[in-house]
């Protein structure tokens, strides 16, 4: 059997889809499962034992590109796909694997893709409140209960992968390493303030600890606000230097680490660190990190979750008012969980 999965175009979402992916190896041994993807997911899917070929999808956010994608189309008809699995719900994430002429096309109907997906599911928010179950559910029958438990993404990352993303970026591995994610792609609402990250900084460095800051290219300037405010601490800003394959074995080498609502605390979570994950705008309830080593912070007050990208009411208490030495606290319990304590 040769199946196809049609990924999200999200890092974090592409984590939790990992739960799909060994639920489909339970139900058929010997399978062989390929991912067409962008290739800024590529990277966490090439850390999962379950995937084969990841092909590249060379389409920005909402481009539809038509001929672009019969053209890509017809290149994958030629390897003979029996099934298709379209995790996003969107009508153009379909399009590809109805015109490369794949027999069974597996989702959720969404926007109206009938004909494009025969093997619907209809979505029950009720019964599937969270996106990893959503994902899980496509490898069952439609309308068949989703059994449960379901395994928690896991990321691979080898020492020796670690050796030498450290050695490729000419750092040293020291005893005590912190790494914070402060960077979070939907919005502000959802980024704790530069501010409380350095005051945690310079309590971790008061205990021993090295912090490395963890992002994309989009982030660097929250590092250096974070530098620059420290006045203990001295973090190594990393955002926008590593690609998101070092970035996966940074974490690996970390102790704990303190994160946004983002990709990388999912990241963080299949690589079962200890993670402090700080929530503002948006809710646990739908993404929450997968781990048992996962620790949530939130003031869970009257306005939050608005799931703004911008506080709506101009003064963001959700984050302003979730101060450092709450987000210490469970660092240190963390500290107690990891091996560098």
């Amino acid at each position: 059997m040769k199946a196809l999965i049609i990924a999200p175009a999200w890092i974090g979402d592409t984590v939790m889809a990992q739960v799909l992916f060994r639920r489909l190896y339970e139900h058929t041994p010997g399978l062989q499962l390929d991912v067409l993807a962008p290739s800024w997911v590529a990277p966490v899917l090439q850390r999962m034992p379950e995937i084969g070929e990841v092909i590249n999808t060379p389409f920005a956010h909402g481009e539809l590109s038509l001929t672009a994608r019969y053209h890509l189309a017809r290149q994958i008809a030629h390897k003979g796909y029996q099934r298709a699995y379209v995790l996003p719900n969107s009508l153009k994430s379909a399009l590809i694997p109805f015109l490369a002429g794949i027999p069974e096309r597996i989702g959720f109907t969404g926007e109206h893709r009938y004909g494009l997906i025969n093997t619907r599911h209809t979505l029950d928010g009720n019964a599937l409140p969270q996106m990893a179950e959503r994902f899980a559910q496509l490898a069952e029958a439609p309308g068949a209960p989703l059994p449960r438990p379901l395994h928690n993404p896991r990321l691979a990352s080898s020492p020796e992968q670690q050796t030498a993303t450290l050695a490729a970026l000419g750092m040293m591995r020291t005893e005590k390493i912190a790494a914070f994610c402060p960077g979070a792609e939907y919005g502000p609402a959802k980024r704790w303030p530069a501010r409380h990250f350095a005051t945690l900084a310079d309590e971790l460095a008061g205990r021993g600890y090295a912090v490395w800051l963890l992002g994309s290219p989009k982030d660097k300037g929250v590092g250096d606000d974070i530098i620059r405010l420290a006045s203990v601490a001295k973090p190594i800003n990393l955002c926008g230097s590593t690609s998101l394959t070092q970035a996966i074995d940074l974490i690996a080498a970390s102790c704990f680490v303190v994160c946004n609502d983002s990709g990388l605390m999912h990241v963080t979570a299949a690589l079962d660190r200890p993670l402090i994950a700080v929530y503002g705008s948006s809710s646990p309830g739908f993404t929450p990190p997968l781990s048992a080593h996962a620790r949530i912070i939130s003031l869970k007050l009257a306005c939050s979750p608005c799931f703004r990208r911008e506080c709506p009411l101009g003064h963001l208490d959700c984050l302003n008012k979730l101060d450092a030495q709450r987000v210490l606290d469970a660092c240190l319990v963390a500290e107690l969980r990891s091996a560098c304590s």
